[in-house]
């Protein structure tokens, strides 16, 4: 059962269980977008108070817009642009309180007020971006950083390579 994340409960136990699920979804054999599909589904149901999660994935020149929830989004996004751009030109998340503050910021969702955008890095190549929004100021935490680097450096760079 896919649960959203309870603040009440211990967080590590919260994020260890959906590292879990996260892994029993994945299916190799399976189309990297099927799989991302069903992550994305996963996490927007793991979390409250988010408008949007979703994947861009990293053509050699731009992120293109992959598999996602929420509303429609960019379609492509250059490195030298927004939150998502940085997270990829830089290879480092990118947590960000007040999304109006970040100098370059895309607003495809005029809600959107935090974000958390983490890249998907193996040996120094870039293959893309897992992107969360939230409507909220803050949303996101080093808790939620590292749990989500977790998750896109040990479960999904593997569906990549």
């Amino acid at each position: 059962m896919f649960n959203k994340i309870n603040y009440s409960q211990d967080r590590d136990k919260a994020y260890q269980t959906l590292l879990m699920q996260a892994q029993g979804l994945i299916e190799p054999d399976l189309p990297l977008n099927s799989n991302l599909a069903n992550i994305s589904a996963l996490l927007n149901q793991f979390f409250d108070q988010v408008n949007w999660v979703g994947f861009y994935l990293y053509d050699g020149n731009q992120l293109i817009l992959g598999p996602f929830q929420g509303l429609p989004a960019c379609t492509r996004i250059t490195l030298d642009k927004g939150v998502c751009g940085a997270a990829g030109k830089t290879q480092t998340t990118q947590l960000v309180a007040d999304v109006h503050a970040f100098p370059g910021h895309i607003a495809c969702d005029g809600a959107s007020q935090s974000e958390i955008v983490v890249p998907l890095v193996k040996e120094g190549v870039l293959y893309g971006v897992l992107d969360i929004d939230a409507p909220i100021l803050d949303r996101f935490d080093n808790i939620d950083q590292k749990y989500l680097e977790k998750l896109c450096n040990e479960v999904l760079i593997n569906l990549f390579i």
